[in-house]
């Protein structure tokens, strides 16, 4: 086995979960590395679980579930991680008999139970479902082990839905009528409370003197009209009574006769 590496990490190393041990390493129990490969000269049924590649810096690959066969018993469970939540449906069967045969499932070592069909679902599974399983057929002997991997699930958001187009005219005018409505109606408050302050204002005290003054003045100017004209009036009337009396004795004057 081999894991290929890139400019971003360096030490690739080969490890594995099987029933004999959990995280075991390359070199450490099996195999011989070389490099970034991993030798297994001899393979066993109990070289049966889950490998991957892990670097220095911390990055993994994904996981391989490896299954080695010793004999005509086979355990099917899913080969990529389970997420939480999911139903998984182990299978028991034989390579020459039918698959509905009465078999026995166990998870890591300890029974859970048996099956008269061959069939066993776990229901919602969790991290805790997480391990190696086998099952056994009577008469028939054992399956290897096969690690199952049980991931969180992950919630994903709904691609947003296309507006239709005269929606989204509206959703953009709105927001402006809105603003606009508000305007007009501040306004409208602001004149009503003008209003009601004009009905309600009480009415100034008036300028007595000022009154007085205009009125004063406005006599005097008329007496002083009436004046002229009496005046102009009496002149006439005395420049006629003048004109008559000279032209009167004008005529006196005229009329006597010179004495001898």
């Amino acid at each position: 086995m081999s894991c290929e590496e890139d400019s971003s990490s360096a030490g690739w190393t080969l490890r594995r979960n099987t029933s004999t041990g959990t995280r075991a390493k390359c070199g450490a129990g099996f195999g011989k590395p070389a490099g970034s490969s991993c030798n297994i000269s001899y393979i066993d049924t109990l070289d049966s679980g889950v490998y991957w590649c892990e670097s220095r810096e911390g990055p993994i690959s994904n996981m391989v579930n490896l299954t080695v066969t010793g004999g005509s018993v086979i355990l099917q469970s899913p080969v990529l991680p389970v997420m939480e939540g999911d139903d998984v449906t182990l299978l028991c069967k034989t390579k020459t008999t039918p698959s509905n045969l009465p078999a026995a499932f166990y998870k890591d070592g300890s029974l859970i139970r048996k099956q008269p069909t061959g069939h066993m679902t776990i229901q919602h599974v969790s991290r805790s479902d997480e391990g190696l399983y086998k099952c056994d057929i009577s008469g028939h002997g054992e399956s290897p082990s096969s690690w199952i991997t049980v991931t969180d699930k992950h919630t994903t958001t709904p691609p947003p839905t296309s507006t239709p187009p005269h929606v989204s005219n509206v959703l953009v005018i709105l927001p402006v009528l809105i603003a606009a409505s508000v305007c007009v109606l501040v306004l409208l408050v602001i004149l009503v409370l003008l209003m009601r302050r004009l009905v309600h204002r009480k009415p100034e005290d008036i300028d007595i003197d000022a009154v007085y003054s205009t009125a004063r003045t406005e006599d005097i100017k008329n007496k002083d009209n009436k004046s002229k004209i009496r005046d102009t009036e009496s002149v006439a009337v005395y420049s006629a009574m003048r004109t008559e009396g000279i032209i009167h004795g004008l005529k006196t004057i005229r009329t006597r006769r010179p004495r001898c």
